[in-house]
């Protein structure tokens, strides 16, 4: 079958990839499409430290083709969104509805592919990038089947993430202020969250003036091309900031731009040893600084909340597609997305 495959030096297209039956408590699913997120491209770069060589992909939409022993809440035949979310759903965090901070669903890598007898590991415990995979049943979320693939598949990372920050993680309340620093797939998210929580003032922040329609459309109030303009809109600065870009300066410009009492949530990915400073004196006035793993997510939960807003037209999920590609054409893709010509490209099998 095909799939994407980073070897730790190159990425290619394979069309040799064998992926194991389910076993008990698993999924396997024919992956039909499959978001392209900066994510699977910071394991290429380097910023995402992870074994290789590795099946690429971990936001993903597709069909059952089979269940192991035990998995009772998808059949063969049900359109699922797939999360990275392989919590175990006992220990103390996932009893306590933290499934991002279960210990044993992350850095825990596992081998489900193989190609001419050796074997591959499972990005983010997922690998979408592949024509099927098996992934344990709780990643695998029932979702309608009138809801398109292309577009559900983008449920599995960036929806979660960013509307996940703004209604999880932040607590957005009505009539409260939110600036978001860029508006790539994930900063589109948390405008869209935003809008969705009732907040009154979004001012989207971006250098690239092309994104502005698309930002608007998503729930912007304001456009800017840089944080100067920010304090011309918000005298007082924010209640909510959101990095979503993952530059160390831009953690400073965050929290610089808060008012009392406001948190800058921190959603971009920075490489594991970059450091950020800030001046601690500005936080007294009850100022916070939060970090945010996968939108503070419950998937079970959380996509079927996202999949209901979509079709009630709240939640835009087709609006982020802004071009779909064939597996084969991955290269081109990822230039695409490198290039910020795209809010998210899709890979389809």
């Amino acid at each position: 079958m095909r799939g994407v495959v980073f070897d730790g030096k190159h990425v290619q297209v394979v069309d040799d990839l064998v992926v194991r039956d389910p076993g008990p408590g698993e999924v396997l699913v024919g992956v039909r499409a499959a978001g392209l997120c900066h994510s699977d491209l910071s394991v290429v770069d380097g910023t995402i430290p992870f074994p290789a060589p590795v099946v690429l992909g971990h936001e993903g939409a597709g069909v059952v083709e089979a269940v192991g022993p035990g998995v009772t809440h998808v059949a063969e035949g049900d359109h699922v969104a797939l999360s990275t979310l392989a919590n175990c759903g006992a220990c103390a965090d996932c009893d306590r509805g933290r499934p991002t901070m279960c210990r044993k669903a992350i850095g825990m890598p596992k081998q489900p592919f193989s190609r001419a007898g050796t074997p591959l590991f499972q990005f983010a415990s997922n690998s979408s990038f592949a024509e099927r995979t098996v992934v344990k049943a709780v990643q695998a979320v029932k979702i309608p089947e009138d809801i398109p693939l292309t577009s559900a598949a983008l449920m599995g990372c960036g929806v979660l993430t960013g509307v996940g920050a703004v209604l999880n993680r932040a607590k957005v309340d009505r009539g409260e202020t939110v600036v978001v620093i860029g508006t790539g797939g994930i900063g589109l998210n948390v405008l869209q969250g935003a809008r969705i929580a009732g907040a009154t003032t979004i001012v989207a922040v971006d250098t690239n003036p092309a994104k502005e329609q698309t930002a608007l459309l998503f729930g912007a109030t304001h456009f800017l091309t840089s944080t100067d303009g920010v304090r011309d809109i918000l005298p007082t600065g924010a209640d909510h900031v959101f990095e979503c870009v993952g530059h160390t300066g831009l953690v400073r410009t965050a929290i610089d731009l808060l008012d009392r009492h406001g948190q800058a949530i921190l959603l971009g990915m920075t490489a594991p040893t970059a450091e950020a400073s800030f001046l601690p004196a500005a936080m007294f006035l009850d100022k916070s600084i939060l970090g945010c793993r996968y939108g503070s997510s419950r998937p079970q939960k959380d996509i079927a909340l996202y999949a209901e807003l979509y079709r009630q037209g709240r939640l835009l999920l087709d609006e982020l597609v802004t071009e779909t590609y064939p597996v084969e054409d991955f290269t081109k893709a990822a230039e695409d997305a490198e290039h910020g010509r795209v809010a998210r490209g899709v890979l389809t099998f």
